[in-house]
């Protein structure tokens, strides 16, 4: 099975109390690590200015790029480096949309699922999310890339707030599954033609509505050191598991653990480690 990850890779500065790092990020990114331990066969297709971006991924081999005039740049703040659940973040929202010509010729002859990770309302216009669903295969959609807009500058970056997208009934529509927190599902509601709505709550755990509802405990962790990509992270396991087995409690049940694993050490996640 061929799977088609799609969406922007970032730099990425992490201020963790006094400590600063910078870092390449992005969904794609940390879900990618995932996919190479447990669906190897995969393709990410990023767009972004800076192609050295890629060489931070698990295999550069299975990356393609759609080159850019912008790359998208995250600040990550964590006021307390004993509260690792409290982010400040900023972001320079680049307007670098994917268009299906982008697309055109660099996507296998095969594919099985599309996972769409858009960071910001401009990445993924609705006649890309119309030509993928072309492809009548699977869609696994992140919704908090479409709600985010901009709030306050600060320093030519900007702070970010979530807000209803008009267009999203149309993006959604005939999607198999959507991924949301909590405070973004209170947000849009409930109410939208896809087969799966899964919705995180960090460590309260996570719950998975389709015809029924299904609850999953977060796995406790002891050590939290690092907790950006967690969603992406939990996202990919799930998506992983679901395409392989069609159980959606396991799959939710799996990407909780994977998503504790992660959380116990620095970037993205690592069996090794």
């Amino acid at each position: 099975m061929t799977l088609v990850v799609v969406g922007p890779v970032t730099k990425d500065l992490i201020e963790i109390g006094d400590e600063r790092s910078h870092k390449v990020g992005g969904a794609t990114y940390f879900q990618s690590f995932v996919f190479e331990e447990f669906f190897e066969d995969y393709l990410a297709v990023v767009n972004c200015c800076d192609e050295k971006l890629v060489e931070g991924f698990p295999d550069s081999d299975k990356v393609r790029v759609i080159l850019k005039d912008n790359d998208h740049f995250f600040i990550n703040t964590y006021p307390d480096k004993d509260n690792l659940n409290q982010r400040c973040q900023l972001s320079n929202f680049a307007n670098i949309p994917i268009y299906p010509d982008d697309l055109k010729g660099l996507l296998p002859d095969k594919i099985d699922g599309f996972v769409l990770n858009p960071l910001n309302r401009y990445d993924f216009p609705l006649e890309t999310i119309e030509f993928l669903k072309s492809f009548d295969v699977p869609i696994f959609l992140s919704v908090q890339g479409f709600l985010r807009v901009r709030d306050v500058e600060v320093n030519g970056n900007y702070t970010i707030k979530l807000d209803n997208f008009d267009m999203l009934s149309a993006i959604l529509e005939g999607v198999s599954t959507i991924f949301l927190d909590e405070a973004e599902a209170n947000i849009i509601g409930m109410d939208y033609d896809v087969d799966e709505i899964v919705i995180t709550n960090g460590s309260f755990g996570s719950r998975i509505v389709g015809e029924g509802e299904i609850r999953i405990d977060a796995v406790k962790c002891e050590n939290v050191v690092d907790t950006t990509g967690c969603g992406d992270t939990y996202m990919a396991s799930y998506v992983s598991q679901k395409l392989l087995l069609k159980s959606s409690k396991f799959a939710g049940n799996f990407a909780s653990f994977i998503a504790s694993e992660k959380i116990k050490n620095f970037g993205p996640y690592n069996p090794n480690e």
